[in-house]
């Protein structure tokens, strides 16, 4: 028994926590058409495309995938970012904001506000925000992630002249 219970102890100890799978119920961080999609670097400096495009009207909402709690919020090369550490080794970022509604160690619930959308990547002619996801430092398809979108979510309807 004493054997037994140091064994168990000891893989409490050693082996870290498992990694959150995809579970494809996120919340999306804003609603709007995907306009980028994810293509990851043959290597981890390569070229590639590390998350989503999601186009957003600037200064739209911007709103936590999941829970968890904001390991980064700030400037990197002029631009604003906002990381969520959901734990398991998973993380999620929304980059290019326009602005930031959060501070580093905060926690925050699914569909909190994080801060407001901005231009995308410099160049971009559509406004959209960057979400990317990495699960133990390896970025991974955010639309694993995400819940179905609904079409629904993306329609909209003019109203009718009389």
């Amino acid at each position: 028994m004493k054997r037994t219970f140091f064994v168990l102890a000891l893989l409490l100890v050693v082996l870290p926590p498992a990694p959150a799978l995809a579970s494809g119920t996120w919340t999306w961080p804003v609603t709007g058409p995907v306009i980028r999609g994810f293509d990851p670097p043959e290597s981890p400096f390569g070229s590639g495309h590390r998350g989503i495009d999601i186009a957003a009207a600037f200064g739209t909402t911007v709103v936590a995938p999941a829970p968890g709690r904001v390991s980064f919020a700030g400037s990197v090369a002029g631009r604003l970012f906002v990381t969520v550490d959901h734990g398991g080794g998973l993380l999620s970022t929304c980059s290019f904001l326009s602005g930031i509604a959060v501070r580093r160690g905060d926690l925050v619930a699914a569909g909190q506000p994080l801060g407001q959308s901005g231009s995308g990547h410099p160049g971009d002619v559509v406004p959209n925000v960057h979400f990317g996801v990495r699960l133990n430092g390896v970025y991974v398809d955010p639309l694993d992630y995400l819940a179905p979108m609904s079409v629904v979510d993306l329609i909209r309807l003019a109203p009718i002249a009389p």
